[in-house]
């Protein structure tokens, strides 16, 4: 799991194809991005802690790193988890009022509420820009978290290349024989109430 360190401070330059290029996975290996290495491209942007020139740069980069990234070999899978903004409203609220989950909740998601149409305006031009065909970006609606990561999940094995196992090599395995059972094995008597069996070339006689 690889992630960046907080926003910067308003006008000070963070290195983010530096450290990208640093935590770029060898041959074999699977790293994980978090929504913090497009930072310049969302929240830095609409909270201040970049220009928008710095951001519009970033924007311009990100494609030819990405591209890079994908000509070497890396398989380069991207989501973006969607929620509506009625869930927006909810989980926040919920964070609130359940003193389990105030943890999770900073002064800078209460500033970010209030600003829901600029990130909107922010992710529409990052799709625009980083939407490309050598990687693009897959949208999962996430109101629904269990359903969320499991379409996720089941998303990124299917795009995982594999080679199907030979017959030859599969295991293989034996039946095992039944279990033997006792030939005085009988069946037990019912209890209770029951109909009384009939014995064969027995037949009802009529009295006089």
């Amino acid at each position: 799991m690889s992630r960046t360190p907080g926003p910067p401070a308003p006008g000070k330059i963070a290195g983010d194809p530096e450290r990208l290029v640093l935590n770029v996975p060898a041959a074999g290996e699977i790293v994980i991005f978090d929504r913090s290495w497009y930072n310049r491209a969302g929240v830095e942007r609409v909270m201040g802690f970049c220009t928008e020139e710095q951001s519009k740069k970033f924007l311009k980069g990100v494609p030819l790193v990405e591209q890079a990234m994908v000509e070497s070999g890396i398989l380069l899978l991207k989501y973006w988890l969607e929620m509506s903004p009625q869930e927006q409203t909810r989980r926040p609220k919920d964070r609130i009022d359940d003193g389990r989950k105030v943890w999770k909740l900073i002064a800078m998601d209460l500033k970010s509420y209030s600003r829901w149409f600029d990130y909107s305006r922010a992710r529409h031009e990052m799709f625009a820009a980083t939407d490309t065909g050598f990687a693009p970006w897959y949208v999962v609606r996430s109101d629904d978290k269990r359903r969320a990561r499991l379409n996720a999940i089941a998303h990124l094995l299917g795009r995982i290349p594999y080679d199907e196992p030979h017959s030859d090599r599969r295991p293989q395995v034996r039946a095992s024989s039944p279990p033997s059972v006792p030939r005085d094995t009988r069946r037990p008597r019912r209890r209770g109430w029951g109909r009384r069996p009939r014995r064969r070339g027995a037949r009802a006689v009529r009295s006089a």
